[in-house]
């Protein structure tokens, strides 16, 4: 059966690019995607109300990452960044049926998992949520690209509450990663994915538990160059926009968001109280 081909050519350069979150952690893949493309504009959605998502039912979850979905489409936005793994493991399928191929929708395990399978690496670790690690998703595709790599996955459900309480480098979150981490799950693993986009904001916490012993996979860094791969194929790259717009919605505000949001994005940043 022939695949049919994508058209976007109703869609233009000038469009901003949409990206959700349950929370602070999709600002990881946002600020990569504005390190990497300076030019573009975004509309982000935090669904602070509801989160952790981890710890939601699949129902649930779908039902959030539709409805935000189809907020950002009304946005005008020419791309969807699914930039939330419990949200990709557990919602993809739906989300791609709301977008009904009318824009590219851009994930955070699909690209990872790929680059991960076609790299050296024998024993593979994903922290991620408690859905994420039900959902099996990570394990699935990168053995779907390679065989032969090992994945163990362990879920780390208390990571997500401790960052958006804004307990980074602090003995809280010492507590918790050497917790985890010690787990006899991930004991003989030479590569870790952190499989929540929350987790980059203790990347630097989480190599020095292993030290150099353990390569620690950047997947914002991933995420990015993958969606600006498909921006490019499909001629989206705005490359004539020197003040790029950056607006956040949220369904709830908190004060760790706008700390984190600021020190990625500038002080002059659009916040905005939005219930779905």
């Amino acid at each position: 059966m022939k695949t049919k081909k994508k058209d976007y050519s109703h869609l233009s350069p000038g469009q901003p690019i949409g990206i959700f979150d349950s929370g602070v952690g999709g600002l990881t893949v946002a600020k990569e995607i504005k390190r990497l493309l300076p030019n573009e504009d975004l509309i982000y959605f935090g669904d602070t109300k509801h989160l952790p998502y981890g710890e939601k039912s699949k129902e649930a979850i779908i039902e959030y990452s539709t409805k935000i979905t189809n907020f950002l489409l009304q946005q005008n936005c020419k791309a969807i960044v699914i930039a939330c793994n419990t949200a990709t493991a557990n919602a993809l399928n739906e989300v791609m049926q709301s977008v009904a191929g009318k824009v590219p929708v851009i994930d955070v395990i699909n690209p990872v998992a790929e680059k991960v399978s076609y790299e050296i690496h024998n024993n593979v670790g994903v922290i991620a949520t408690k859905a994420t690690v039900n959902s099996g998703l990570y394990k699935k595709s990168i053995r779907k690209h390679n065989k032969w790599i090992k994945v163990d996955e362990l879920a780390t459900p208390l990571l997500v509450p401790a960052i958006e309480e804004g307990f980074k480098n602090h003995p809280i979150t010492h507590a918790i990663i050497y917790n985890y981490l010690s787990n006899n799950k991930l004991k003989n693993i030479e590569t870790l994915i952190l499989g929540c986009t929350h987790y980059p904001l203790l990347i630097d916490e989480i190599k020095q538990y292993y030290g150099n012993r353990v390569r620690v996979i950047d997947s914002p860094n991933i995420v990015a160059n993958h969606l600006k791969i498909i921006l490019d194929k499909y001629h989206l790259l705005n490359e004539n926009n020197p003040k790029p717009n950056y607006h956040f919605y949220l369904s709830d505000l908190t004060k760790n968001f706008e700390k984190i949001s600021k020190k990625f994005f500038g002080k002059s940043i659009d916040l905005e109280l939005k219930v779905l």
